[in-house]
């Protein structure tokens, strides 16, 4: 478990991490840009963008793009270090932070059957959770992180994370711990991007339905949309089905560490994702990403009411002096070179970077999957990057 507020995003898909600050606000931009139709898919630009795996900063990679005119796939790199066996579409991968846009969605669901309020507040439905000296945070301010709910305070250290990989967190565990942290700022005015929020959001879920929070992905969202490679795996530390090795770049006499290249790396598939949950425990595949944004978008999952905070970036800046919002409620926006004007959401767990976006229209979408060898770096978004802006 460490603080997430670093993991953020290109959209597009591709900022993640460390360089969020400035590279989303740099890619933000005017808030209100005229339409432009999507170019011709790049199919150059896409290949080239994945070419030549594994190498030094990934080791596998799966791309889908589709809309209006036209889809491409690609799939590179190998599924094992050890047996240097090939990568093959359809394999499952850790989703990260894109586990965000659902939990979102499941509460803008909950809002539009009258059964939650976005202008209500967390200390109305979760009555203890939050400190008695802590101001009213609204339900609304939890899904686009202007709540100034703070982060737990826990090492960063990859080698302390390492050694505590399978450590098994319940969500009231990981919001107690931050919550011994005082309020970060008056709710509302500012935005820090914090798993914290999307913990309190899935709380929030169970509460109002009297079932788990899986169980309400599950029968909403994952079901209905028919994606039948995804699931939420609890405290299990594995991964179903067929799926790529997910490794992470460690120095040399690292413990457990191999050879690859001229570094090391560690293999990360098998950990305890607790200490994400409902911000960052998905288990899926490009197709069903796929699938889940083109229902988004088009009103299938939420309903087209319900459905503008996704699309809205509040007027607030960034937490920390970093410029201004860049995330919605459950996603971000991202005008392009030739101002294009994008909407989606990366995520990273150790040993793989993912991410979806698409225009609004539908007219572009993507999905991908990268077996980055250090997802959590601004190296890593490079390759994001790279993917995400040829396919926009």
């Amino acid at each position: 478990m460490k603080r997430t507020h670093a993991a953020a995003l290109i959209l597009a898909l591709a900022v993640t991490a460390t360089t969020q600050a400035a590279t989303a606000h740099a890619l933000a931009g005017t808030r209100v840009v005229a339409q432009v139709e999507v170019p011709p898919i790049n199919e150059a630009a896409l290949r080239k963008s994945i070419e030549g795996l594994p190498v030094a900063d990934a080791t596998a990679a799966d791309v889908r793009v589709s809309g209006s005119t036209g889809s491409w796939q690609g799939v590179s790199g190998v599924t094992d270090l050890r047996t240097k066996k090939s990568a093959k579409a359809g394999a499952r991968f850790r989703a990260g932070s894109v586990t965000k846009t659902f939990t979102v969605s499941v509460v803008l669901q909950l809002v539009a059957e009258g059964k939650l309020s976005l202008d209500a507040t967390i200390q109305e439905y979760l009555p203890g959770l939050l400190p008695a000296d802590y101001p009213a945070v609204k339900v609304g301010q939890l899904l686009n992180h202007t709540s100034g709910l703070p982060a737990p305070q826990v090492s960063d250290d990859f080698a302390d994370i390492y050694a505590t990989r399978f450590q098994k967190w319940t969500p009231e565990e990981y919001v107690a711990k931050a919550v011994e942290n005082p309020i970060e700022f008056t709710p509302g005015t500012q935005q820090h991007y914090l798993n914290t929020n999307t913990f309190v959001a899935g709380l929030l879920i169970e509460k109002v339905t009297g079932r788990s929070y899986e169980h309400e992905v599950t029968t909403r969202i994952l079901r209905p949309v028919g994606m039948t490679g995804s699931y939420l795996p609890g405290t299990s530390v594995r991964i179903r089905g067929r799926h790529n090795q997910g490794y992470q770049t460690v120095p040399q006499g690292f413990p457990g560490a191999v050879k690859y290249g001229d570094g090391y790396v560690v293999n990360m598939t098998e950990t305890s994702v607790t200490s994400t949950w409902a911000s960052g425990d998905l288990i899926s595949t490009t197709a069903d990403l796929e699938k889940f944004v083109k229902a988004l978008f088009s009103g299938k999952i939420v309903p087209p009411a319900q459905l503008e905070p996704m699309f809205t970036v509040p007027p607030v800046p960034m937490f920390g002096g970093k410029g201004d919002a860049v995330y919605t409620s459950g996603l971000a926006r991202m005008v392009l070179p030739g101002g294009l004007v994008a909407y989606g959401k990366t995520g990273a767990r150790w040993g793989s970077a993912a991410g979806i976006g698409a225009t609004r229209d539908l007219s572009r979408t993507l999905a991908y999957s990268i077996n980055s060898t250090d997802a959590k770096s601004s190296g890593q978004n490079q390759r994001s990057l790279a993917i995400a802006l040829a396919a926009f």
